[in-house]
């Protein structure tokens, strides 16, 4: 009879693994790992804080020929320093970390959209035309 015992215990542990491994492996995980407040490094985490600078220009075609010179190479903090219309050009752009709801729409779908180091595309705002590059992620 142990041997039949010992079996079952052996059984019942294996199914158990696999329930689990099937759940930690599907595509339903992130839902059940929400239901029961999981929290892990393998689950995407959203962002709640981006770092970015950005520069300010008044034309479309101001910003798409500074947005061509930064891609081929230059500073994207000196380029800001050089032309930007808003006063954090002076610090070459940065604005330092903001949370969702501290910037226009637009330009806070671009921040918290694009990966760090990547250069926008022109974003449109009432204040003109901005580049954005995000160096930071929380």
């Amino acid at each position: 009879m142990k041997p039949f015992k010992y079996s079952a215990k052996l059984i019942g542990i294996f199914v158990l693994v696999l329930i689990i491994s099937f759940f930690c492996y599907s595509k339903n995980f992130k839902v059940y790992a929400k239901k029961l407040n999981i929290k892990g490094e393998h689950m995407n985490k959203e962002l709640t804080e981006v770092r970015a600078s950005h520069l300010l220009v008044k034309t479309k075609e101001e910003v798409e020929k500074l947005r061509t010179d930064i891609i081929n190479g230059k500073d994207f903090a000196e380029v800001a320093k050089e032309v930007s219309l808003c006063p954090s050009g002076q610090q070459g752009g940065d604005l330092g970390y903001f949370g969702k709801g501290q910037m226009v729409p637009e330009f806070e779908k671009a921040a918290f959209s694009l990966p760090v180091g990547e250069v926008s595309e022109p974003i449109k705002t009432q204040f003109g035309w901005h580049l954005l590059i995000v160096t930071g992620q929380k």
